[in-house]
């Protein structure tokens, strides 16, 4: 299904299914956006796509839709480094969301300290070259350097064929990490295939690199029920119990053309967290301790 409006995309189910499954209170969506809206925060001319707006009014009954009470918002690779939109929604949220930015090297220490207070708890780095045309690595390790000073996290985010050629500069990295995606293995590998066993090796290099387990809408090509997502991940979240997020990645950037439910992208939740006390540490432990712990 490709959803569009003019020249900007709809990438997101109109009715999301309620699903079965219900999250633990307290459960957290660690990775979601938003696009604008547009009017009072236009997108970027270096965006790689133009969608149709989905604010935090829609974020936020979303969230409500799908049994969940916080969301840790990233910000949208097609708003560049502006995060007006995304510190919007913080604002908006009533305490309820954090936020991950994309900032431009040359950042200021004030700016930076200017996002804190706004909400951000992290900053991203996008290594998928259909999306950003620059990626620095010495000045993103600059940043890294400073943002260590904020108690923030980096989170990155990269395609498994360039897991080896980036390990270098993750290892330099002198802040706790996340992945986002795990790094997008082919999960029809299965659970020991060559991308999980370079990514579990990733894992093990470090006791501070997170990742989330999310995404089977874009991992598993076979499509719903996304079984080989389940069958890859679900030993990932039992081996790094600490370490694992999970979110929906609405409003789906670029999914115009396979747009998931996500009502049931929750219902995946049980199949890879198989017991109540690892969906606690996914939706909920794990991520206080990244983005509400007391002293951020």
């Amino acid at each position: 299904m490709t959803a569009m409006t003019g020249d900007r995309i709809i990438s997101w189910h109109a009715s999301p299914s309620v699903p079965r499954f219900r999250p633990p209170p307290g459960a957290v969506d660690a990775h979601c956006h938003v696009f604008g809206p547009m009017a009072p925060f236009p997108f970027s001319a270096k965006a790689k796509y133009l969608p149709q707006d989905a604010g935090p009014d829609m974020l936020f009954a979303l969230r409500d839709r799908l049994g969940f009470a916080r969301n840790v918002i990233v910000q949208a690779s097609c708003h560049g480094t502006d995060n007006s939109a995304t510190l919007d929604a913080i604002a908006k949220s009533g305490g309820k969301a954090r936020g991950v930015a994309v900032v431009d090297p040359a950042i200021s220490d004030k700016e930076l300290e200017a996002l804190h207070e706004g909400g951000m708890r992290g900053v991203r780095f996008n290594f998928l070259k259909r999306l950003v045309d620059d990626a620095p690595k010495d000045k993103f390790l600059d940043v890294a350097t400073r943002v260590k000073a904020l108690g923030w996290h980096v989170v990155v985010y990269f395609e498994a064929d360039i897991l080896e050629e980036l390990r270098p500069f993750l290892d330099a990295i002198p802040t706790p990490l996340v992945i986002d995606h795990m790094g997008r293995p082919d999960v029809a590998q299965g659970a020991d295939g060559p991308d999980m066993r370079a990514f579990r090796a990733l894992l093990d290099s470090r006791d501070d690199i997170w990742t989330k387990v999310t995404c089977p809408d874009r991992l598993d090509a076979k499509g719903p029920p996304w079984d080989d997502f389940a069958t890859a991940v679900a030993p990932l979240v039992e081996d790094y119990p600490e370490r694992v997020l999970w979110g929906t990645d609405w409003p789906h950037p670029n999914m115009q053309d396979a747009v998931p439910d996500d009502g049931a992208l929750v219902d995946m939740i049980p199949r890879i967290a198989r017991t109540p006390e690892l969906q606690r540490k996914l939706l909920v432990d794990n991520p206080m301790r990244l983005y509400w712990n007391e002293a951020s």
